[in-house]
């Protein structure tokens, strides 16, 4: 296998590992969507509830109602800080895909340019090779036309 075939693989693999974390990051960008999306509903929520209970407690409300209030909303608030929580390690995750992403990227561009920069220099060797035969060959006709009207003067 030549070396420029070898390299052909390479970027083959390059490209996919490039493929598989684009995929890995947009995924992740998904999941982030999604917990986000959970986040608003939870503070959407505690804050209908607040506004209720805000009318609700204009009307006057007994001791138990107002501490099974404040439990339901201490529940609340720890759901949106369990939450916030898997944002951020969602978030880090997508930083961290980000991240592979970039260096795939780069990993594939230096990779394709390394190969652009053999095939150019293949070409330079194949066309310097092709100028050598060619002036090779016209030196020799040279020879022989020289050698041919030599010898067409020359009679035994």
């Amino acid at each position: 296998m030549s070396s420029l075939a070898t390299l052909g693989k390479v970027i083959e693999i390059a490209t996919r590992r490039r493929d598989e974390a684009l995929a890995a990051h947009a995924a992740l960008q998904r999941d982030l969507a999604a917990a986000q999306a959970q986040m608003d509903q939870l503070r959407s929520y505690a804050d209908e509830s607040l506004a209720r209970w805000s009318q609700r407690g204009q009307q006057g409300v007994d001791a138990a109602l107002l501490m099974h209030h404040r439990q339901f909303m201490a529940k609340l608030d720890h759901a949106i800080e369990f939450q916030t929580a898997v944002l951020r390690e969602k978030q880090t995750r997508l930083d961290d895909a980000h991240a592979r992403v970039i260096t795939a990227e780069r990993e594939l561009a230096g990779l394709s340019k390394y190969v652009e920069r053999q095939q150019h220099a293949l070409a330079q060797r194949e066309n310097r090779l092709d100028q050598k035969r060619n002036d090779e060959m016209a030196l020799n006709l040279h020879r022989l036309a020289q050698a041919q009207a030599s010898t067409a003067g020359w009679t035994p």
